[in-house]
């Protein structure tokens, strides 16, 4: 992957994150370093690292839950074998 420093540190917590809770990665590279670059856009203009496939509204309060790991993602890997963006995956 082709990536920034600072990308390069969000995929390492993120990596930590799903060892920690036991999930993986998205294995497809390519998906894996959009939604990457798509999180750290979203933190340089929004502020915070904001789900790349869900729309920030502008409501503090709304918005917190979509805070990668976003409060969504456990239940859609539940269902779904992944989270609605494809970055986390069940093992």
């Amino acid at each position: 992957m082709n990536l920034t420093a600072e990308e390069e540190l969000l995929y390492k917590t993120m990596k930590f994150y799903a060892d920690k809770k036991g999930y993986k990665l998205n294995t497809d590279t390519d998906i894996l370093e959009k939604v990457i670059k798509g999180m750290q856009k979203i933190k340089e203009s929004k502020g915070a690292y904001y789900c790349p496939c869900r729309l920030v509204t502008g409501n503090e309060e709304v918005d917190k839950k979509i805070i990668c790991p976003c409060d969504y993602h456990e239940k859609e890997i539940e269902e779904n074998g992944h989270c609605h963006c494809y970055l986390f995956f069940d093992k």
